[in-house]
Formats: structure tokens, sequence, C-alpha cells
């Protein structure tokens, strides 16, 4: 009788913590979400192709900074040139492109605008002015 009794405190004991680690879990990804900085990648602004998307270019061709172009949708802006972008020059015109939907090395579906992103992410987080 006595190891059946035990075995039941065992039982609840791990079930209250599994709940108080999933509880911790839940809090954890609610506070981090909100601070946290939106996915980022760096694309070329001249490669966007409207099947597949931009290009994505290695970060040191983005400035440390957030974007400077008024431009906060992408596809507004691309009208005409070539789809993989960089020419014979080899020049990019490299900015930060958040949120994007990745495939490869191509993003798709994503803003160039870093506040835009914060907003539309996060778990309860909109309008905190996280950026």
């Amino acid at each position: 009788m006595a190891a059946e009794q035990e075995q039941k405190t065992q039982r609840r004991r791990l079930r209250s913590s599994t709940v108080v680690l999933g509880g911790m879990g839940v809090l954890a990804a609610a506070l981090t979400s909100c601070g946290s900085e939106p996915d980022k990648r760096c694309v070329d602004r001249d490669s966007y192709d409207s099947l597949t998307g931009y290009k994505i270019v290695a970060d040191k061709n983005c400035k440390s900074g957030s974007s400077s172009s008024g431009s906060s949708s992408g596809k507004a802006r691309k009208s005409g040139g070539s789809s993989y972008g960089t020419g014979k020059s080899g020049r990019v015109d490299a900015d930060w492109y958040y949120d994007a939907d990745v495939d490869g090395r191509r993003a798709d579906y994503g803003t160039f605008s870093r506040s835009e992103a914060v907003d539309r992410d996060g778990f309860g987080c909109s309008g905190s002015g996280g950026g």
C-alpha cells in the first residue's frame, strides 16, 4: 500500500513540474518575442523576380542600421530590370528585408521597414514602440 501511495505522489510531482515548466516556456516566449529583433535578410533590391522574390546576398553588403529607403514594400519599388540583379559591375543595391519567407537563396513577402516588421510580429506586442 505504501508503494502505491509513493507512486501516486511521484506522478503528481511529475505532472506539477510539467505544468510549471510548460508555463515558464510560454512566459519566456511571450517576453522574448516583444523585445527581439525581427528576422532579417540582406537582399539585393534590384534582383526582384515576381515568382521567387529577392536574391539574398552577404550581410556585409547591408548597412548595420535599418533601412534608409522610404518604401515599406519591396514589390511596390521594383519596375523591370534583371531578374538576378547584379550585373557585370557586381554592384548590389543591398538592404535589410524583414520577416520574409525564405526559399533557398531567395526571400519574398517581407518588408524593408523594420518598424512594420516589429509591429506585425510578437505575442501581444503591437503598439509597444519596440523599434
